[in-house]
């Protein structure tokens, strides 16, 4: 009984004597985000930032980012809307709204993105 008495002694010195050490080896690291994705090819990100599209040219680009979807019509209608606000249009078609954050912050009633 003495033997383990002992040891929870020497145990609880032990963590007491850790807990009073500074740490002084810890290295504070600012976050810095990950980096982003970059767009296929040889894209230009002209028309993929913002301000950086005419309103006439939000329809080819449109078109290209609503090419895979089932649902031609109702993208084509958000996605000019949207262009004609941001005067932007994310590469690809799929993703990438972070080229044009005005595709991020633009929502519908619910909550949901308006823009494809």
């Amino acid at each position: 009984m003495a033997m383990k008495a002992s040891v929870v002694t020497i145990y609880i010195g032990m963590m007491m004597l850790l807990l009073c050490i500074p740490n002084n080896h810890a290295k504070i690291t600012e976050y810095s985000p990950a980096p982003q994705p970059q767009p296929p090819g040889n894209f230009s990100m002209y028309g993929a930032t913002p301000g950086s599209l005419k309103p006439q040219e939000c329809a080819p680009r449109c078109t290209n980012r609503c090419s895979k979807t089932a649902f031609k019509k109702p993208c084509m209608f958000f996605c000019q809307k949207c262009c004609a606000t941001c005067l932007c249009v994310p590469p690809g078609t799929y993703g990438n709204k972070q080229y044009c954050p005005c595709y991020n912050t633009w929502k519908t009633k619910r909550g949901g993105p308006k823009c494809p």
